[in-house]
């Protein structure tokens, strides 16, 4: 596999001086999801558990509707990049194939290789009847047991992480990557390796919350987001409708529940203004 480090000489100001020395930096390269041997969109991701993402962002985008509908993942270091190359089994690869042509054309919208405004504003998968139920404690614990897994974030301080929490269990899985969305990709394609299903749990965040992570955890099923920054308006929004909760700005033992605040067991609450 390939190192998502690197070390890099800079010049560092501290208060007894300045010298020159090393910096462990996040690896960033160009990755294209090639379907069928055509280049479906390329990220800029950290180079590492690139058939995890190469699983999650085909399930997460729609592209498949299960991991069986998979043929094989080979991922090949063209140099200047990655070229992750799926091959889809037939039936979905003329479903794939299919909606690529209906596709064709419109502005691109910069989304994941989404290529119109209606894809991106696609319907989500409907979470409501999920009858999770997590404490306050979860949501504080969760985050505080994706921070130990950040091994790349702590050598670095550049990267995003996603997790998935149980109660009971803690963080199942975690992965790191320089973008938010690749996190959360590669986390999906985590899940789907390990067995685990995310209706029942959590999906954990370092980022803001974003229409696609709402989209994308739903996607995956996952009735729960939690994550240390604000979300969107558009999340929200997004989340309310779909019947998914989203917990944000969680900051030691406090935390905002923007949505369906039903499955979160807290104390009396009170109008503030």
């Amino acid at each position: 596999m390939t190192s998502p480090l690197s070390n890099v000489l800079r010049t560092a100001q501290r208060m007894d001086g300045t010298r020159v020395a090393a910096r462990i930096l996040p690896k960033e390269a160009a990755v294209a999801l090639s379907y069928g041997g055509t280049t479906h969109a390329v990220m800029m991701a950290t180079p590492d558990d690139l058939e995890d993402f190469a699983l999650g962002f085909s399930l997460t985008e729609g592209i498949i509707s299960s991991p069986d509908e998979i043929e094989t993942i080979t991922v090949q270091d063209i140099g200047a990049g990655f070229d992750v190359q799926i091959r889809l089994h037939d039936t979905a690869n003329k479903r794939f194939e299919a909606r690529r042509r209906r596709l064709a054309g419109p502005v691109g919208c910069g989304l994941c290789g989404i290529e119109s405004i209606e894809e991106a504003m696609r319907d989500v998968p409907d979470v409501a009847g999920n009858s999770l139920r997590l404490t306050a404690q979860d949501v504080v614990q969760s985050v505080q047991l994706l921070s130990e897994k950040q091994t790349l974030h702590r050598q670095t301080g550049a990267v995003h992480a996603a997790g998935f929490y149980m109660a009971g269990k803690g963080i199942v899985a975690a992965r790191e990557d320089v973008g938010r969305h690749n996190a959360l990709d590669k986390l999906a394609g985590a899940l789907v390796k390990t067995g685990a299903e995310a209706a029942a749990g959590a999906v954990v965040i370092t980022s803001r919350v974003s229409v696609e992570m709402v989209q994308k955890a739903a996607a995956m099923g996952a009735p729960v987001v939690i994550a240390v920054s604000a979300p969107t308006a558009l999340a929200v929004s997004t989340a309310e409708q779909c019947g998914q909760t989203v917990v944000a700005l969680v900051r030691g033992n406090e935390f905002d529940i923007f949505t369906h605040p039903e499955r979160i067991e807290i104390g009396a609450v009170r109008n503030v203004t």
